[in-house]
């Protein structure tokens, strides 16, 4: 049957363009969105002459702008419109210098765009499963951007059920991470999720089915026994980077001694320091007796004050006696008994 409507569009095509010389339109106009990337398709005309282009173009106010001109594609990528409102979009068949008419269609990408599946991540712990959300991404957006971010609400429809069996439960998670708890010890679970708008009722596609089996909650680690662990390994870290520093230490301590020897004591001091009675007694002896001083004995020689009341002769000839023989020492006791010690006879000698 679809063979025999192709065949008699393909006859119907030909008629037309032998009979009035125009240019059949694209068959099948239709916009493909998904999750926001919104490509317009189509179909070729039947056309025995072939080489045909194609032009699509959007309405922008009370015009409409190429986006896609004389290309041989039967698509025409228009993700870049905006993604609220309505959109026109035509489309049209051309060769050499005639063309088709225009195929309109309306489009609104919000409403008509399919919500893909979102990603699914799920962990198993002991009698629950622990599963986190990934909305679905949007091209031509910032990385950080998902389809929630469009929507004014958005929530997931969850089902699961045991793995072999046909009964599924749902449930509803307004947030991207939801627990499935009190479920039975060793046992199979499959997750499946998919977006959902209640202010649209519009539901997303459902993703692929991840299956994680359950444990006894009795082998799962009690957590006091885990901040034991977690205490006792940062206490032997702790030892560990201690050991480490008194090492380096010791080595540093040796080398420095090895290499650069500190200044020690002399030998005599360090035995009088280990003698500790002998330090003593030697610190509260008495001090040694001084010895005898040694005195040179002077003798002053004084001259008589008459004899120098003498002629010039007499104390020339004192001089004269006095350089052929040398002076006598006189000692303390003549001097007083001759009774004169008022002048030194030093200066009389020093004159000579």
């Amino acid at each position: 049957e679809d063979m025999a409507r192709t065949l008699g569009t393909w006859l119907g095509g030909c008629l037309l363009v032998t009979g009035l010389g125009m240019v059949p339109p694209p068959e099948n106009v239709k916009m493909n969105s998904v999750n926001l990337k919104n490509v317009l398709q189509w179909e070729p005309p039947a056309f025995p002459k072939g080489n045909l282009t194609y032009t699509a173009q959007f309405q922008s106010y009370n015009s409409f702008q190429d986006k896609c001109k004389c290309t041989t594609l039967t698509e025409c990528d228009f993700s870049s419109l905006s993604k609220y409102g309505d959109h026109t979009l035509r489309v049209r068949t051309e060769f050499a210098d005639e063309h088709s008419d225009w195929v309109n269609i309306t489009f609104c990408p919000v409403d008509d765009t399919i919500i893909g599946p979102p990603g699914i991540q799920v962990e198993a712990l002991a009698d629950s499963l622990h599963m986190r959300f990934l909305a679905p991404k949007v091209v031509d957006e910032p990385e950080t951007w998902t389809m929630k971010n469009f929507y004014t609400s958005w929530v997931y429809n969850v089902q699961y059920w045991k793995n072999g069996t046909d009964e599924k439960f749902q449930i509803t998670a307004p947030y991207d991470f939801e627990v499935l708890q009190n479920l039975e010890p060793w046992t199979t679970y499959c997750v499946q999720v998919q977006g959902f708008l209640p202010d649209r009722n519009k539901t997303g596609e459902w993703s692929q089915p991840v299956c994680e089996q359950t444990t006894n909650d009795a082998e799962t680690t009690p957590s006091w026994i885990i901040t034991i662990i977690l205490i006792a390994s940062v206490f032997t870290v702790f030892l560990l980077l201690l050991g480490c520093f008194a090492l380096m230490w010791y080595i540093y301590k040796k080398a420095k001694y090895t290499f650069a020897p500190g200044n020690s004591l002399p030998q005599h001091l360090k035995e009088f320091l280990s003698c500790p009675h002998q330090s003593a007694l030697l610190f509260f002896s008495p001090p040694p007796p001084e010895e005898d001083e040694v005195f040179d004995k002077l003798s002053v020689i004084m001259e008589d004050l008459e004899s120098s009341k003498q002629s010039p002769g007499d104390r020339c000839s004192l001089r004269a006696s006095s350089q052929q023989e040398p002076l006598q020492p006189v000692s303390e006791q003549e001097m007083q008994a001759t009774g004169h010690s008022d002048l030194p006879l030093l200066t009389a000698a020093s004159e000579g």
